[in-house]
């Protein structure tokens, strides 16, 4: 990491605090979309300069955007990952209060089969990694993704019972 990267990394958390004042005055509400990538039964983290959490890859949706195709952006800006839009699959979607604002979270699947390599820039992404989710779940992680692990989880249990 270099001295460029941590000026960056400032400007990213000064930025989100502002952004956090102005939600805290507008109280609007936002849409994101995310990426889960499950390789094996392990998902992909990121952890992002300006926030404590981890989460899936994912951001917000651009005007004239869908959500589909806000996820596969911030997939490949966020890992490097290029994804055709037919390769995502709609796991979870919910509206919550989050950071003085009304939060609409949509949440893509996607399977892989190959060894990922995930580029971070160390600037906006500062690690990236595979889970399990009992290993995701011991961790600090946005709100709806603990949410999708633990359905995701009971999926599971319910399929391997019957």
């Amino acid at each position: 990491m270099t001295f460029i990267d941590r000026l960056y990394q400032l400007g990213y958390k000064l930025g989100y605090q502002l952004v956090r004042l102005l939600w805290a005055i507008l109280r609007p509400t936002t849409h994101g979309a995310l990426v889960v990538v499950w390789r094996n039964g392990s998902l992909l983290l990121v952890r992002n300069s300006y926030v404590s959490y981890y989460s899936p890859p994912g951001g917000y949706v651009r005007g004239g955007e869908t959500t589909v195709q806000a996820a596969v952006r911030e997939l490949r800006e966020e890992t490097g990952l290029d994804v055709a839009p037919s390769d995502l699959v709609l796991a979870h979607e919910e509206t919550h209060q989050w950071e003085f604002r009304r939060d609409h979270v949509t949440m893509f699947d996607l399977q892989v089969k190959e060894p990922v390599n995930v580029e971070v820039d160390h600037r906006e992404v500062v690690s990236a990694g595979f889970y399990t989710p009992e290993e995701a779940l011991k961790l600090r992680l946005f709100p709806p993704l603990r949410r999708r692990i633990e359905k995701r989880m009971a999926e599971l249990a319910t399929t391997a019972n019957v």
